[in-house]
């Protein structure tokens, strides 16, 4: 393993970590921050109103040269980034959940990699993925919990690659055979989110042209938002090593089932905003587009259907059929919506026992 290097001679990571009545997980990530092999790191921990041990939990660490503590009334996660974002010093940025936690090589090796390519401004990587017991169930699990890494290859998202041996060759023993991409995805983003954020390393000056985090993107989406303008900005780097440890399984996280309706929800305002303004920086063709926003309008009608909101699952079970006729699934849906009320009950609890049964997603 190597050794820690000198802040003097390494540049500031300031990285932010909010939080939210976490405090039976939060000094694991607390830890896999303040023994990275780069020294130079400031940690702003932004509590975001815990009702938890949270506050008594981090009186050991305020006093701590490292460590920054902000307290605020509860205002979501976005905001709480913000807030930690308007503290930050260091020349680079990185973002930690609670939840999650680093590998120790973590921010050496992604300084490394954005050294070796300063057109890139953002850096990302692979993540590994435990249980609710912390036991490791995959060690790849980015391409798992994101869905667009379907659609490519990462030679085709990627216009260039690198072996990581030769970018940072202090790591090898842990690098390995592990590959640095670098391009333009700004297109194949709109599509669907590729970045986790506890995996990124920003640039100051990248972070600057995108702003902050969308507070307005309420419950979930406001990550897959702003790593969207920042990949608008220009070329972007991928880790295909994973770097972070992210924990399933538990009932508050923001990928949790319950959050779907919010997900689909902000993924349809964010890339509407996007191609309103942007849609002469893509390279999608218009079918391609179409049939993605019908997908999630189809799946948002299916949610709001099954929670019983027949008008709003009526708009966007329509606004699906209007872009792709050919959805038999999506029209028997819409019918539903039509019914009476102890009809439609009836039919959303056949519907719901059939999905089961037969497994549609």
């Amino acid at each position: 393993m190597p050794t820690l290097r000198s802040a003097s001679e390494e540049p500031l990571v300031s990285v932010i970590l909010p939080t939210y009545n976490r405090a039976y997980c939060l000094l694991r990530a607390v830890h896999s921050v303040l023994q990275q092999t780069h020294d130079a790191v400031e940690l702003i921990i932004v509590d975001d109103g815990s009702t938890d041990e949270t506050h008594e939990l981090l009186s050991s660490l305020r006093s701590r040269r490292r460590v920054g503590y902000i307290r605020q009334e509860n205002q979501g996660v976005a905001a709480a980034r913000n807030r930690g974002l308007r503290e930050a010093q260091g020349e680079y940025i990185a973002f930690l959940d609670s939840d999650d936690f680093w590998k120790p090589w973590k921010l050496e090796l992604q300084l490394a990699c954005l050294r070796a390519l300063p057109e890139a401004g953002m850096t990302w990587s692979d993540m590994g993925a435990s249980d609710a017991e912390a036991r490791l169930i995959s060690a790849n699990y980015l391409a798992v919990m994101y869905h667009a890494y379907r659609r490519y290859t990462f030679d085709e998202l990627f216009h260039q690659a690198y072996a990581l041996k030769t970018v940072a060759p202090q790591l090898e023993p842990l690098v390995k055979n592990g590959k640095l991409y670098v391009g333009e995805i700004f297109s194949p983003m709109i599509l669907g989110n590729l970045v986790h954020t506890s995996t990124v390393l920003l640039r100051r000056e990248r972070l600057e042209k995108v702003g902050e985090f969308d507070t307005t993107l309420q419950v979930s989406g406001e990550d897959f938002d702003f790593h969207l303008r920042t990949c608008r900005e220009g070329p972007v780097a991928f880790t295909d090593l994973a770097t972070m440890v992210y924990q399933t399984g538990l009932p508050d996280r923001l990928t949790h089932p319950s959050k779907f309706i919010y997900i689909a929800q902000n993924y349809l305002k964010t890339v509407r905003i996007r191609l309103a303004q942007d849609r002469d920086r893509t390279s999608l063709p218009q079918g391609l587009i179409d049939a993605k926003l019908a997908d999630v309008n189809a799946w948002l009608g299916d949610l709001l259907m099954m929670n019983g909101d027949h008008r709003q699952a009526r708009e966007h079970l329509t606004a699906s059929l209007r872009l792709n006729i050919w959805q038999p699934r999506t029209a028997g849906l819409l019918s539903i919506t039509y019914l009476p009320e102890g009809f439609g009950k009836l039919a959303r609890q056949a519907y719901c026992w059939l999905k089961w049964f037969i497994k549609i997603d």
